[in-house]
């Protein structure tokens, strides 16, 4: 990968469409990993306003370091920078107090609650900015294994890097000087208080997904865990249609309206 022309392309189409928008700049929730750092940078290149926005919800303490490292080294290096904390846990106790105890008691559900919290956080104070909200989601998450949440951090008005695998995100990242914490940390949503990895929760490494996804050869010639890897791949790929392919639409024949 062409490092150079691959920074320098994914900031000119960000200029671009901020510019054609009518827009002053860009929002981006920090986690702490890795793809939320790179796209900071990204947008922070464009030399127009970009809010870095740290959402913790009873975040664990590593997690939370590394997003506070990561907006304090982009403010010695971007003029363009400004950052602003919401702590959403008293907020996500207060909808967990208005739930009923089966939605309390499925921990997908109020993982995916935590996701669409900080989505609803991230517009109200980008619409208030004149900001676009922009993704974080890789292609491997945004159109492999559909891994991020349907109106969660799915919900973006762009998203930059989702034409890179993880791995590109990786060497992306070392590139434009990502702070290391960040680049070695073990990937992970953090949407779970025990700190789960996203391979704890997938199955599989980035790289074996990435594997999986451009997989054409012949199935019988596979080692066990490629047999594994692929299986994975297929299964999450086809019951997460629902988040990569258009919201359906009723059409309703000319002839009855």
């Amino acid at each position: 990968m062409n490092l150079i022309k691959v920074s320098d392309h994914i900031t000119s189409w960000l200029s671009e469409y901020c510019q054609n928008a009518k827009m002053s700049g860009f929002i981006i929730g920090i986690s702490g990993g890795v793809d939320s750092a790179l796209t900071s940078i990204l947008c922070a290149n464009t030399s127009k306003k970009v809010i870095l926005l740290s959402m913790p919800i009873r975040q664990t303490k590593s997690e939370f370091q590394r997003a506070n490292d990561h907006i304090a080294n982009m403010k010695t290096r971007f003029p363009n920078i400004e950052s602003i904390e919401v702590n959403l846990t008293e907020s996500f106790s207060q909808i967990e107090l208005s739930l009923p105890k089966d939605v309390l008691y499925n921990n997908l559900a109020m993982a995916n609650t935590r996701s669409r919290l900080r989505m609803l956080t991230l517009y109200a104070i980008g619409q208030a900015n004149n900001l676009l909200v922009a993704g974080t989601g890789n292609k491997v998450e945004d159109f492999g294994v559909g891994f991020y949440t349907k109106y969660g951090d799915g919900g973006v008005d762009i998203s930059p890097i989702a034409d890179l695998t993880k791995t590109q995100v990786w060497q992306l990242s070392e590139h434009l000087e990502v702070i290391n914490s960040i680049v070695i940390a073990k990937p992970t949503d953090g949407l779970f208080e025990d700190g789960r990895s996203d391979e704890d929760q997938i199955g599989a490494s980035y790289s074996e997904l990435e594997w999986a996804m451009d997989f054409k050869g012949i199935e019988s010639e596979l080692t066990d865990r490629e047999i594994d890897v692929l299986s994975i791949y297929r299964k999450l790929n086809t019951i997460n249609q629902h988040k990569m392919s258009p919201i359906p639409v009723c059409i309703i024949p000319d002839i009855w309206k």
